[in-house]
């Protein structure tokens, strides 16, 4: 079984190899696995073409959706101070009349009607991330200049959550499948991947009926534009982090004479393969991993010791001893290899939790207690306390396996498994073999990796981080590169994500766009 969050689309996880000898796999297991008003435009800064909120777009309504974008949305009272609807739209754009989805919408209106620009869409990443559960709380981080310019609105897209979503399985098979393991590397654990990668697209497809062919990026963009008409905004204004950068920017190259204020943080690169995604994300992770260690051994309590390479030798260690025998956990599930390895990769998204990590280590090393490191993969997996899941690892190999194809030839997937060992020392084995599961997908994929330049939407923000492990640095200078308008923020440091995660630089830059779009001249590194 394949593990999760955000990346093959980087919002996902994966693991650890001892060369010396096979490790035992659980089925299809692979990929990559994640928040100051300036009054003037500041020095060294111009103001570019960027959209103005009022400014009326003459939008041609696509034929047979005349409906959708037409209708009104009624808005009830939720959370603390937020505001919940539902949004109809297609559940297949180029034919409305096959029936209709639902959309889950959750908005925290702006504190300054005065003030009030339009509203801003917000997307956490993926594929598979809700938008909705944790937008109150992000919206009370913002300036407060951003929050009484903008109805600070979340969503989930299709597929997702609380929308019209993907189903496959029951919460005890998806606890029963995490502890499954094969080794896909021999003939005959191979085999067994490809049967459980079958079983569980059959159930997907069984059980979630026509939307499991439906819930491809495109569509997803195609929502946004009826969810802007709802909204009652000309333009869309949009921020997307991870998965919702690839969205964000495909809204963008779909209608870029709507396309307002859009930035585009850790962004994911539309150019490249499976192949080239799997291989980056891998060197990532074993980078951030290495970064970890390194700032890990000079503080007390840390359970490594000596250099880098010999805490990541103890790394593979511990993995090496919970492959022969799983650790035992406080709720009496075993913690084997591969949520171990999804517990470790888990927090290098943000270097804030590294804490966690460290003590969930030294549960784990000192004490042979798998809880830490099962409560890290839980949250990767979308696991709460009580057993239950949100489905966001189901929609995530749903949305992947239409977005981009795979190549499942067992030779392929042995090359490139080899690639990754020499990628990724310590993780490149749990990035293998992913292939199976879209191999075994029941809908074939509906796009192929190319460039997005977005031609006529102008200027697009891009925030890139150079120690991001999930969506490297690499892939935002790459998408600001594709863009015809895009402009490259860099942030210096460590994690998945800049805006919001304490760099007031980038913070700033940010909020200037979206109040004033204003933008740097020239590239602007903070």
């Amino acid at each position: 079984m394949r593990p999760p969050e955000n990346t093959r689309s980087p919002d996902q996880l994966p693991g650890a190899r001892d060369r010396r000898r096979r490790r035992t796999r659980r089925a299809g297991s692979a990929l990559a696995l994640a928040v100051l008003l300036a009054s003037g435009p500041a020095a060294g800064a111009a103001t570019v073409a960027a959209p103005q909120q009022g400014v009326v777009v003459t939008a041609q309504v696509p034929p047979g959706l005349e409906d959708f974008y037409a209708q009104q949305l009624v808005w009830t009272a939720c959370g603390v101070a937020a505001e919940c609807a539902r949004v109809r739209a297609p559940l297949d754009h180029a034919n409305p009349a096959a029936g209709e989805i639902e959309l889950a919408v959750t908005r925290v209106v702006s504190t300054d009607p005065a003030a009030r620009q339009g509203s801003l869409l917000v997307n956490f990443g993926g594929p598979g991330g809700s938008g909705t559960a944790a937008i109150e709380a992000w919206a009370a981080g913002l300036d407060p200049g951003v929050r009484a310019a903008y109805d600070i609105v979340g969503f989930d897209p299709r597929g997702v959550g609380s929308s019209t979503a993907v189903e496959c399985v029951d919460d005890a098979t998806l606890d029963a499948m995490r502890a499954g393991s094969v080794d896909p590397d021999t003939p005959e654990g191979l085999a067994q991947a490809v049967a459980a990668a079958e079983r569980f697209a059959a159930a997907c497809a069984a059980n979630t009926g026509p939307l499991l062919g439906e819930v491809d990026t495109v569509s997803a963009a195609q929502d946004m534009d009826i969810l802007r008409a709802a909204l009652g905004e000309n333009r869309l204004d949009y921020l997307g982090y991870s998965y919702g950068t690839r969205l964000g920017a495909t809204y963008a190259d779909l209608f870029p004479e709507r396309t307002g204020r859009f930035v585009l943080d850790a962004a994911m690169d539309p150019s490249l393969d499976g192949a080239r995604l799997t291989l980056d994300q891998a060197a990532g992770f074993e980078r951030s991993l290495r970064v970890y260690v390194e700032s890990c051994l000079p503080l007390d309590g840390c359970p490594f010791e000596g250099t880098a390479d010999e805490g990541l030798a103890e790394i593979e260690a511990l993995l090496r001893q919970i492959e022969a025998q799983p650790l035992s956990t406080v709720d009496g599930r075993p913690l084997t290899v591969d949520d171990a390895v999804s517990g470790l990769i888990k927090p290098l998204y943000d270097p804030r939790i590294w804490w966690f990590l460290t003590q969930s280590l030294v549960l784990a090393t000192e004490h042979g207690d798998g809880t830490g490191l099962m409560r890290l993969a839980d949250i990767a997996y979308g696991r709460g306390p009580d057993g239950t899941y949100t489905n966001s690892y189901e929609a995530n190999i749903a949305i992947d396996c239409l977005d981009r194809p795979e190549n499942d030839d067992p030779a392929a997937m042995a090359a490139l498994d080899a690639q990754l060992q020499e990628a990724s020392p310590t993780l490149g084995d749990w990035f293998s073999h992913g292939q199976v599961t879209c191999g075994a997908w029941p809908h074939e994929p509906v796009s192929a990796p190319a460039p997005i330049d977005a031609a006529g939407a102008g200027p697009i923000l891009v925030v890139g981080s150079t120690g991001d492990p999930a969506t490297p640095y690499e892939w935002s200078q790459a998408l600001a590169a594709q863009l015809e308008d895009g402009h490259l923020l860099t942030r210096v440091g460590e994690g998945h994500g800049a805006y919001l995660s304490g760099n007031r630089c980038v913070d700033e830059t940010v909020t200037t766009y979206l109040l004033e779009g204003v933008l740097p001249v020239e590239e602007k590194i903070c």
